[in-house]
């Protein structure tokens, strides 16, 4: 028997952070992560373009469409999904990796592939990432000034569905605060 078995430590759940697009994900999450960086953020691949200021292999994986057809036909990918006219997936192999060394693992992912991880990983922990209200949401997505008003308008459309699959998911946690929200997220993944 282990040492982490005999004193009754269980491994780490993989925690998924979902949401509507603009409800701030990302900045909770780099904002739990430099205070506990012990926390392992999958990566995503894309075949979107990178924003001003993004890096490879930092905030995604860029690459173009025959890469990500075969990183799907290879089943190589835990989810993926197609959002606002690009793909996103979640290399399998690094997640399973971590989990199996005990790593606490965050996924930030859209609805479908939370849908998609709970079909696959059934014991994964759902966080449904809410807006403080829907105004505050739509001030969010059309402030980022980095897309233009159709995809805006999409990502608009698109939250009204995320929003609604609120119920599917395990906790919810309200983003008022990006501090409070950090905080509860590291105490629903049990990081000391």
């Amino acid at each position: 028997m282990s040492d982490a078995v005999s004193r009754g430590a269980t491994r780490p759940r993989l925690t998924v952070l979902s949401g509507p697009s603009g409800v701030g994900k990302s900045t909770v999450v780099a904002h739990m992560r430099k205070a506990h960086p012990e926390v392992w953020l999958s990566v995503s691949a894309t075949t979107r373009k990178p924003r001003p200021g993004e890096r490879h292999g930092v905030e995604y994986f860029f690459v173009q469409d025959d890469e990500f057809d075969k990183l799907v036909a290879n089943g190589e990918l835990l989810e993926w999904a197609e959002f606002a006219g690009n793909r996103y997936g979640t290399p399998r192999q690094a997640v399973l990796k971590r989990l199996e060394a005990g790593e606490p693992v965050l996924l930030e992912i859209d609805l479908q592939g939370a849908r998609l991880v709970r079909q696959s990983m059934p014991d994964a922990q759902l966080v449904f990432l809410a807006p403080p209200s829907w105004e505050e949401l739509v001030r969010r997505l059309t402030g980022r000034g980095t897309e233009s008003a159709e995809v805006v308008e999409r990502r608009l459309e698109a939250a009204k569905t995320e929003l609604a699959a609120e119920p599917e998911f395990d906790t919810t946690l309200v983003n008022t605060s990006v501090e409070e929200v950090s905080r509860e997220l590291l105490a629903l993944m049990r990081v000391d």
